[in-house]
């Protein structure tokens, strides 16, 4: 799914209309506290909604989950995630947002282990591993988030629940196969598809690549 973090913050509405294959649209919201990043917040994330029917994803990198997040889910985003390592409660906090009719997610920065959180995982619908560090676009993708990648799938398979495992960092036609072949079902990429001539093609290109390595996973 392409994230907007990429796109052209003047005209998002375009940007938009820009992707009509993607399955959703990733929403980086960053409050400068939690990462040293400023993006946007639930205003434009409402505005997003009333011109597109996509899924909503939304990725909250602020420094207090508890209190916004069930907005974003009230604003009719179908997805929501918040960082564990933000969250006071993310039981009560994960419960919140299915209630409100979202999907719960939980992302790890790429130096949090996910062993920890493996109990939490029936309380969730979507894990996030990030492969870079959070608050920036265009950066590299982070090899030794691989393993990590893998230690989720298996405790998620461990687990099972119905649950996404997202990877969003550096995603590109020169990673996805890895990410996928890692355990990865569900790809953020932001400037691999807004920096190509048609973004829409990259959109198709990536999941062509994805579905590829997953039935050679």
């Amino acid at each position: 799914m392409p994230s907007i973090l990429s796109a052209d913050f003047a005209n998002l509405q375009r940007e938009i209309e820009r992707i009509p294959s993607a399955d959703a649209l990733h929403v980086d919201v960053m409050d400068l506290h939690f990462v040293p990043n400023l993006t946007l917040g639930l205003p434009v994330v409402k505005a997003i909604r009333s011109v597109t029917a996509q899924m909503l994803d939304i990725h909250l990198m602020i420094s207090d989950p508890d209190r916004w997040a069930p907005q974003y889910a009230e604003a009719g985003a179908e997805s929501v995630t918040f960082h564990v390592e933000a969250a006071a409660a993310p039981v009560r906090l994960a419960r919140e947002l299915r209630e409100r009719g979202a999907r719960a997610g939980m992302a790890l920065k790429p130096a949090t282990p996910v062993e920890p959180y493996a109990d939490l995982l029936g309380e969730l619908d979507m894990v996030l591993v990030m492969t870079v560090e959070p608050g920036f676009g265009g950066q590299s993708f982070l090899d030794l988030c691989l393993p990590k990648i893998r230690r989720a799938r298996q405790l998620i398979s461990e687990s099972g629940g119905d649950v996404w495992l997202q990877v969003d960092g550096g995603v590109s036609v020169e990673t996805v196969e890895r990410c996928v072949e890692a355990g990865a079902d569900a790809l953020v990429a932001g400037s691999a598809v807004f920096a190509a001539d048609d973004p829409d093609a990259m959109v198709t290109r990536l999941r062509e690549l994805g579905d590829a390595a997953a039935r050679w996973a």
